[in-house]
């Protein structure tokens, strides 16, 4: 029995044929951020999601990996297949080792499942605070999940908007594992890269030594791009004043990813090969790179790879 949905209109699809980067890839570079939607008739979305998407599988996750010139990938868990991890579980153990995961589990949770997670290659859980993506669950709920991961070593990824930082600050604070934020708390590009808005999110980072940044979606928050395709290899310069200040004041604890396949664009969707030239522009000497690349994302999701 096979399941089809129709995905929400106005989706855009995936980038079909990404250029090959011009900057090279450090050998062991791991692509931290991305996700697997589906296929839909194998694992179907969740009925409470906010979006449909189009398929994204495993093995079209990881020709990308191996056409851009990573080794390793980590898995997110979608939000459009809510708490049911069974896709990115199954691209984990499909991945023979070159693929960690970060899971959505609930309260309720078993002790058996989470060793079964961690088992397959689960090595965090994520926090959306997005509105218009999920109904966040209570904070004790969440410190609840937090004290349950902690004794393997898991840690927590937030998602979080800039505007709702301040109300989130001291819960974020309290969650007694590390914490990884994504998007860099999604800052408004428009405003002044030293200016309070984006200081508030810098001096979270500064609170604690546990706390990790990824500098990625550049694509989700340009304004005035341009955009990563037609060949443009200095793509979305309004984003790289914030991710340069973040990856120069915190360079072991910054990792990067193209979050392929890009869910809920709406402007374009980019060319995941210029989106790797990207990178020197935010990280612009080679021993900066080798950590946001290889040297961070090994500690922190392959800590016995050495």
């Amino acid at each position: 029995m096979t399941t089809s949905f129709r995905r929400t209109p106005g989706w855009l699809d995936w980038y079909a044929e990404p250029s090959r980067p011009r900057y090279r890839l450090p050998e062991g570079a791991v692509d931290a951020h991305c996700h697997v939607f589906g296929p839909g008739a194998a694992f179907p979305f969740a009925p409470e999601r906010r979006y449909t998407p189009c398929d994204a599988s495993r093995d079209q996750l990881f020709a990308l990996r191996d056409h851009l010139g990573f080794a390793r990938t980590v898995v997110v868990q979608a939000t459009c297949h809510g708490a049911d991890n069974s896709a990115m579980v199954d691209a984990l153990r499909a991945s023979g080792g070159l693929a960690r995961g970060v899971a959505t589990v609930r309260p309720d949770v078993s002790d058996a499942e989470l060793r079964e997670l961690h088992e397959a290659g689960v090595r965090g859980v994520r926090f959306n605070f997005v509105k218009r993506l999920v109904d966040a669950a209570p904070r004790q709920d969440l410190r609840d999940v937090a004290l349950r991961i902690a004794p393997y070593g898991w840690h927590v990824v937030v998602y979080f908007e800039a505007a709702d930082l301040p109300d989130l600050r001291d819960f974020l604070l309290s969650v007694p594992v590390p914490l990884v934020v994504d998007h860099m708390g999604r800052p408004d590009v428009t405003k002044d890269p030293d200016g309070p808005e984006f200081g508030a999110f810098l001096d979270l980072m500064r609170a604690r030594p546990d706390i990790w940044c990824k500098v990625t979606c550049p694509e989700r928050l340009s304004v005035s791009g341009p955009p990563a395709l037609d060949g443009e290899r200095s793509a979305y310069r309004d984003v790289v004043p914030f991710a340069r200040r973040v990856v120069e004041e915190f360079p072991d604890r910054v990792l990067w990813g193209t979050d392929w396949p890009h869910p809920n664009l709406v402007s374009h969707m980019p060319d995941d090969g210029l989106l790797v030239d990207f990178v020197p522009h935010i990280a612009p000497t080679p021993e900066l790179r080798r950590k946001l690349l290889v040297d961070n994302p090994t500690r922190l999701y392959w800590p016995d790879a050495g």
